[in-house]
């Protein structure tokens, strides 16, 4: 039996080993021939360390130029014509377009796209990204269709807005929670008494980004801190300046200066990081399925979140397993944390009832389990290679 050859391209190579990793191991491990595809970076390497074929492309995430644009995609088609592989899976907007455009000019049979939010084009006000969404909506319509396509999402409304859109064929669609997490890797933290007595340490971790509601935590911070409350507010990530939307880095370090915020730049290690914090926060404008809020669930930690697609998906209404406020809104954010600065019980009942959920529909066995059934469905009808069940 010749097994598949797949292909999974996204635009960095940090996504690749944080949040696919897993599914490239189950692949391996299943007898799949796997190569990995994204910009160079240095996360690139390790993955050639963990023993997996990795490719670096030409692609600069920020350009605009058409073309550079076409030339990538060139390239694209002429690696996957060599590779000939089965399936190519693509991970964020433009790897899933451009993957998918070149896998039409390639021949390969199979092409799953998963977009993972709607990206900078979709959520920023910006007069650019405003200029660019119809010119974009008709590239991703030309792309994505045709026969042997799926396009996964990871929230219900990604799937009703591109319903609407007429993007996609709706039967294309198909809905996957996330990338998933791998939740035996976070633990619960001891509760102690002293959890009650001593300052509210408070985490966001993100790419640093304006639309993960950056600007509303620091303006939550900014107005705790005048109330004398011991309150700390901990920054974790480093900006993206391959996004139009990253916070400069003075900015964060002006921030650091003022006293409002600890920073602490990339992190390897979450699971130590979460077992030293209390409450997890992310007032973020737009989400696929973020993976911060559900690692910080496994831990039993209560979850501060907008009412917007995605993040809802986690915490689904305010008292229950979190505390949900509006889009944008820093009163809204600063009264949510100073609720749980005042009940540490209710912290520790919505950070339970989180954890409980997170178990129940997040752990990353039944994403993968759920992503290879896309891949079964499409492949047996080509009559070119066997997916094990």
């Amino acid at each position: 039996m010749t097994m598949p050859k797949v292909v999974l391209f996204a635009n960095t190579d940090w996504y690749l080993y944080n949040f696919r990793l897993s599914l490239a191991r189950k692949l391996r491990d299943d007898g799949f021939e796997v190569i990995l595809l994204s910009p160079g970076g240095e996360y690139g390497p390790k993955l050639q360390e963990l023993g997996f074929r990795w490719q670096p492309a030409p692609m600069n995430r920020r350009s605009l130029n058409p073309l550079r644009e076409l030339a990538l995609i060139v390239w694209l088609a002429r690696f996957l014509s060599r590779e000939s592989p089965d399936i190519v899976h693509g991970f964020t907007i433009k790897s899933a377009v451009y993957g998918s455009l070149a896998s039409k000019l390639a021949g390969v049979p199979v092409r799953v796209n998963a977009v993972a939010g709607m990206g900078y084009v979709f959520t920023s006000r910006d007069f650019k990204a405003r200029m660019l969404r119809p010119v974009v909506r008709r590239v991703m319509r030309f792309a994505l269709a045709g026969c042997g396509s799926a396009l996964v999402l990871q929230n219900p409304d990604d799937v009703a807005l591109f319903e609407r859109s007429g993007i996609v064929d709706q039967t294309a669609i198909r809905l996957i929670k996330g990338s998933g997490v791998n939740l035996a890797r976070f633990k619960m933290r001891p509760h102690t008494e002293t959890d009650a007595q001593g300052p509210l340490r408070i985490l966001l971790a993100a790419r640093l980004l304006w639309d993960k509601g950056i600007a509303e935590y620091v303006d939550a911070a900014r107005a705790l801190r005048k109330e004398n409350r011991s309150v700390k507010f901990l920054l974790a990530g480093l900006p993206d300046e391959g996004n139009p939307a990253s916070v400069d880095r003075a900015i964060v370090e002006g921030w650091v200066k003022e006293g409002l915020i600890e920073w602490l730049g990339h992190v390897s290690d979450m699971p130590k990081l979460l077992l030293e914090i209390d409450v997890m926060v992310l007032p973020s404008y737009r989400e696929g399925l973020p993976k911060t809020l559900i690692e910080a669930a496994a831990c039993a930690l209560p979850l501060i979140t907008t009412d917007a697609p995605g993040c809802r998906e986690v915490v689904s209404k305010t008292g229950v397993n979190g505390i949900v406020v509006p889009v944008r809104d820093r009163i809204a954010l600063a009264n949510a944390i100073r609720l749980l600065d005042d009940d540490r019980v209710l912290a520790r009942k919505l950070g339970l009832a989180a954890r409980d959920r997170a178990l129940k529909e997040f752990d990353e066995c039944i994403v993968i389990e759920q992503t290879l059934a896309v891949y079964r469905e499409l492949l047996p009808t080509l009559g070119r290679s066997t997916i094990p069940i």
